[in-house]
């Protein structure tokens, strides 16, 4: 039996053409540390052979579906804990270290340890300015960047997440589940630190990914809903009214010189 899938598309609207997604970063405190966010691509590949799995239309629709955000800075860390048995964290590159000590504590973090999910796993955060809208329902996913070969494996997991961020915008962070605390954690500039995926209505639409303002709407909207997660534990809840007090638009193009 030939099944033939088809999916109504609108010429015109909300739902034609591609998602627009903007990205952005919520401070220009040191945003040359920053690259922007790039699609996932294997440029240098064996296309020659018509049977190449670089010329393979799954392969490369699934690669075009995912966009990178690398690393922004060396780290090289360690766990330890103190001679009362509380958590810490130890920058194994001391003097070396291309982070301050006293600058360290701003990016990378160790959670409490009663907000660990398994009490032999301790998680760590390295905040990131990085934001993604949209004005039109788009769910974000953020997971490992798993097309990508390391030498050297991480010690544990990250944690992904997946919301909707035409509603909801806020900094992407990475956090990370470390599952063998005895091994160090070695993070390099320019590395791929994590993937995004995009979900709107329509699988087959592709994904445009525009640097946006932050516009005076924008950063009230984000300010209306931001740090709600240190008061209530389901932020989920929270969509409908963030929604009656989101503004029509909150994606504007940047324009550059």
């Amino acid at each position: 039996m030939d099944i033939t899938l088809t999916f109504d598309r609108p010429e015109e609207g909300p739902n034609s053409g591609p998602v627009q997604v903007g990205w952005f970063l919520t401070s220009d405190k040191g945003a040359v540390l920053y690259d922007p966010p790039e699609r996932v691509s294997f440029r240098q590949t064996n296309r020659t052979h018509a049977k190449s799995a670089a010329r393979c239309p799954g392969v490369i629709q699934l690669e075009s579906r995912y966009f990178m955000v690398k690393c922004p800075f060396d780290l090289h860390i360690g766990f330890g804990r103190d001679d009362k048995g509380k958590a810490h964290l130890v920058n194994r590159a001391g003097g070396a270290s291309t982070i301050r000590g006293n600058k360290l504590g701003e990016v990378l973090s160790l959670m409490a340890e009663a907000e660990w999910r398994y009490p032999d796993r301790p998680t760590v955060q390295l905040s990131l300015p990085y934001c993604f809208i949209a004005d039109e329902p788009v769910y974000v996913t953020q997971l490992s960047p798993f097309l990508h070969y390391r030498s050297e494996t991480l010690p544990g997991t990250i944690f992904g997440g997946r919301f909707p961020l035409n509603i909801w915008p806020r900094p992407l962070m990475w956090a990370f589940e470390w599952h063998e605390p005895q091994k160090d954690l070695i993070l390099r500039r320019g590395e791929p630190l994590f993937y995004v995926q995009f979900e709107a209505n329509g699988p087959d639409r592709a994904v445009q990914l525009v640097e946006a303002e932050r516009t005076l709407e924008l950063q009230t909207y984000m300010e209306q809903i931001g740090g709600v997660v240190n008061y209530v534990n389901q932020t989920f809840g929270l969509f409908k009214a963030a929604e009656s007090l989101r503004p029509k638009r909150l994606l504007t193009p940047k324009v550059r010189d």
